[in-house]
């Protein structure tokens, strides 16, 4: 119309009519090609990772972007992950007893996971988690595991980064040996056993070894003891100082830990050795 008639932009936005306002707009969307590159960069280091954490990831490394667009340059990139959604039976029942922790080292969660090594040998991988900050203290490999070896790592570990209140364990023989008990009972520190067959009594510890086991234990060829422990030890500095955690507001746990943005948590001073042990068994 403005070559045939030779009229104004105006005159024809207001014959037709069309707002002028959209006969000038310039579209400003960005090339994504970056964008998605960096999002397939993470996904490829970090293979569980969905699209939350990864725009988390993103934000802390200074993109201007919104989770709707990360979500969507995420499943076009063909990078979503399937989740099984469990069978829910029966309505969960909770122990009226716990209080949720208030503070770090309140309470920690302690089990066992267990894998192998590329020779085939059995591999015992103690693992802690702290169940106010998600921090992870230990993790630690070994190719047997007695109840003084679960004292002398916990002991080791302490020592570091203060004692806990309450430790939340199975009934597995290594952790309520009488190694366990009587040092729990000199550190003043209450040893909470689940109840048998009740795995949901330790979810926290439940939750860490999945995110462990699906993050590394199965991303990973353990060639030896040594090969293990150095693997087990860079993904859970990762875990405490890098990644998000969506349970504590999407910010790693050394944060909650430590807000002084340390990478370790402060050693607190001498801890209380006054209190006696007070098992708790479900």
């Amino acid at each position: 119309m403005l070559t045939d008639w030779g009229v104004s932009i105006r005159r024809a936005c207001k014959v037709l009519p069309f707002d002028t306002s959209s006969y000038h707009y310039q579209s400003r969307r960005t090339d994504p090609t970056v964008l998605k590159k960096r999002i397939k960069t993470i996904c490829e280091t970090h293979v569980r990772y969905g699209d939350r954490r990864v725009y988390h990831i993103l934000r802390r490394e200074g993109w201007v972007v919104n989770a709707e667009k990360v979500y969507r340059l995420y499943r076009e990139s063909g990078l979503q992950l399937r989740h099984k959604t469990p069978k829910r039976r029966v309505k969960a029942k909770l122990r009226e007893d716990r209080a949720p922790a208030v503070r770090h080292n309140d309470v920690w969660a302690m089990d066992f996971v267990h894998d192998q090594l590329a020779t085939g040998r059995k591999l015992r991988i103690l693992t802690v988690v702290d169940t106010f900050s998600r921090f992870s203290p230990v993790i630690d490999a070994r190719l047997s595991y007695r109840g003084e070896d679960v004292v002398a790592t916990l002991d080791r570990t302490c020592r570091m980064v203060g004692y806990p209140r309450t430790i939340r364990v199975d009934n597995g023989s290594e952790v309520v040996s009488r190694d366990m008990d009587l040092r729990a009972y000199q550190r003043g520190v209450t040893l909470d056993c689940s109840r048998p067959g009740k795995p949901t009594d330790n979810a926290f510890i439940e939750a860490f070894n999945s995110k462990l086991r699906s993050e590394c234990v199965n991303t990973h060829w353990f060639l030896s003891l040594e090969d293990a422990c150095e693997k087990l030890d860079r993904w859970r500095r990762h875990y405490n100082e890098e990644r998000p955690h969506s349970a504590i507001g999407n910010i790693p746990p050394i944060m909650l830990a430590n807000p002084t943005g340390d990478t370790s948590p402060p050693v607190p001073g001498k801890a209380e050795n006054s209190r006696p042990v007070r098992s708790k068994v479900g």
